[in-house]
């Protein structure tokens, strides 16, 4: 039997790689054959965080691009933030146990798109220690 690959597809900034995001792949890498990981645009970053981020978006990219889990890893999109799942076609969407703001509309916009996609929400990593903002903050 030729089963097609469970395909998973996450979002993030992943400004500074920490053990909690190599976590975060590997609980979403274990829902499936093969991880996407769909990298924040600098621009959007400043928009939703209200400051740029440490790493430009193609640092970034390469980083995720060299975990072991991640089979393919992309620039989002500006503008249609949503289009990328449209284009991607996963079977599984993991998002981050505290992620809000991309999140928050992603049932409509899928309903809306015709787009049949299951929605995971993945467990916290040890996040007293290594929650990005908590990160940020110690950095300063």
């Amino acid at each position: 039997m030729n089963s097609m690959p469970v395909r998973v597809l996450v979002f993030g900034t992943y400004d500074v790689l920490h053990p909690g995001h190599r976590d975060f792949f590997r609980q979403a890498r274990a829902l499936g054959d093969e991880l996407m990981v769909v990298i924040a645009r600098d621009q959007t970053v400043l928009e939703v965080k209200g400051r740029a981020p440490q790493h430009t978006e193609t640092e970034r990219l390469a980083a995720v691009e060299a975990c072991p889990e991640v089979k393919q890893a992309y620039l989002g999109r500006l503008g249609d933030k949503y289009a990328i799942i449209e284009e991607r076609q996963p079977d599984i969407i993991a998002l981050g146990y505290d992620q809000g703001h991309f999140a928050d509309r992603l049932p409509e916009e899928l309903a809306k798109r015709g787009l049949q996609v299951k929605i995971v929400r993945l467990k916290a990593y040890k996040p007293e220690l290594y929650k990005s903002s908590l990160l940020q903050r110690a950095k300063k």
